[in-house]
């Protein structure tokens, strides 16, 4: 029986290439590319108080060019290339057009997919950093930033974790699509760059409203859709595990959302939309390690757990702890996505089944991938404990990891330039730094100055009273 015309191989679509799933997987990068553009630019640029508007939503979109520049220049071939040592692959380019259309080294994918895919996890990774350090990072500094910490951290805990030669790969971690890699990774480099970089203004500490709420629902709109492609496109295929995957992402995320609602209510007394958008963003990273590997049962147990228990260390440890109030986190980055992605990752060692993990990796030694709690059901408790305990070794490592590289990476940047925007800069904002605002129409008592930068219009004329622009 011979395939239908459609499906025979040719030179364009050799024998190895499955048509669906090279679909898919386009389509699922091209979801995770838009949580971070134009989904964290939207959101960032409108949560931030109105003065750091334009520079909070360009430094996403300066990330997300950035990291696709240095990933087929060297990061691709780094995270997941030919061996170097244990933890990092060789580096090398991903532009010619021979390996670009030869099989990846998982699926039934070219290259360019997969380095497409992977490439809009490293960018959304950078462009999580950035939220710790929104208000008051000199762009130029964030400029270097970029590229070092993607050469030298995230390249490491990729290869370690995410390709087959890495080190805790071999060991048998869980990480299904970046609680780990990316979340936990940006939660602790963000908040080590904040210390490195220190606070915002007194003033903008104590009072830092949104500029635009509806706006910020919109990015997180668009966060949250996304996932879909976040977590389902990491089995690489179109399978009954990816689509159990985008079911317990959104389960999760739901509960997560509705916990931290209830706590802001039962503590606080009013439905907080921004407290509801952080429950919603830690339901998202918990459920990463775990999508595809876990019930819906447990999805929903770790939904309620992202939505208490970062909440708590938000709401009531950071009150507390002395390290954590001397550090000025913007976004709060630590706690939706380091202490987030670390209960995601430790539930992952709880909750994981096996037949799941079967489909998921697709491997003849799927058995040693056992949640604990399945360990002590079916007798294996040796096996379970251990999967929890390289859990934890992962969870150590990279902690240790980003602390280390990233104040490396800052302490060389400070050599070079301020990584502290100057005193005059921080009481202006977008003006000063980029000679753009965001709004046109202003309050506040401010003067509308125009700005002929970037513009092909001409200057408004002259105004009638006392140099304020009149308004019909």
């Amino acid at each position: 029986m011979s395939l239908p015309q459609n499906l025979q191989p040719d030179e364009a679509s050799p024998y190895w290439l499955n048509k669906g799933d090279n679909a898919w997987q386009l389509t699922a990068a091209t979801l995770v590319g838009l949580q971070s553009v134009p989904g964290l630019v939207i959101l960032y640029g409108s949560i931030v108080k109105k003065k750091w508007a334009v520079n909070s939503a360009f430094m996403a979109l300066y990330a997300f060019a950035a990291v696709l520049v240095c990933w087929v220049g060297w990061g691709y071939r780094m995270s997941f290339g030919d061996k170097f040592v244990h933890f990092l692959g060789m580096p090398n380019v991903s532009l010619d057009a021979q390996y670009l259309i030869e099989q990846a080294f998982l699926g039934y994918l070219p290259n360019a997919t997969m380095i497409y895919f992977q490439f809009v996890f490293a960018a959304i990774t950078l462009i999580l950093v950035a939220g710790a350090l929104l208000g008051r990072m000199n762009f130029l500094a964030w400029m270097l930033f970029v590229p070092l910490w993607l050469t030298f951290s995230y390249t490491i805990t990729a290869y370690s974790i995410w390709c087959p030669d890495g080190w805790l790969s071999k060991l048998g971690i869980i990480d299904y699509s970046g609680g780990y890699v990316i979340h936990l990774s940006s939660g602790v480099a963000g908040f080590t760059a904040a210390y490195w970089v220190g606070p915002r203004t007194t003033r903008d500490r104590e009072r830092f409203p949104p500029n635009n709420i509806l706006l910020m629902l919109a990015g997180a709109g668009l966060l949250w859709m996304g996932w879909t492609g976040f977590n389902g496109g990491d089995p690489y295929t179109v399978s009954t595990d990816a689509s159990l995957a985008v079911l317990n992402t959104h389960v999760c995320t739901a509960t997560s959302l509705l916990t931290w609602l209830m706590l802001d209510i039962i503590f606080f007394g009013k439905p907080s939309v921004i407290g509801a958008t952080q429950g919603m963003i830690t339901g998202l990273v918990c459920i990463t390690p775990a999508a595809g590997v876990v019930q819906g049962w447990a999805a929903i147990l770790m939904g309620m757990m992202s939505g208490s228990i970062p909440w708590y260390t938000m709401m009531v440890l950071h009150k507390k702890i002395w390290l954590l109030k001397q550090v000025d986190d913007t976004m709060a980055v630590f706690h939706t996505h380091a202490v987030a992605g670390s209960l995601g990752g430790i539930l992952t060692g709880l909750f994981a089944v096996p037949k799941l993990n079967r489909l998921f990796y697709l491997v003849t030694n799927w058995q040693h991938y056992i949640g604990l709690f399945y360990g002590l059901q079916t007798g294996r408790t040796t096996a379970g404990f251990k999967q929890l305990g390289i859990q934890l070794l992962g969870i150590v490592f990279v902690v240790c990891l980003n602390i280390t590289t990233t104040s490396l990476i800052c302490w060389l940047i400070k050599l070079v330039i301020p990584l502290r925007l100057a005193e005059d800069e921080l009481q202006t904002g977008d003006d000063a730094i980029h000679g753009e605002e965001a709004y046109a129409l202003w309050g506040d008592g401010e003067k509308y100055e125009s700005n002929k930068l970037n513009s092909v219009f001409e200057e408004f004329p002259p105004s009638t009273k006392g140099g304020e622009v009149q308004m019909a």
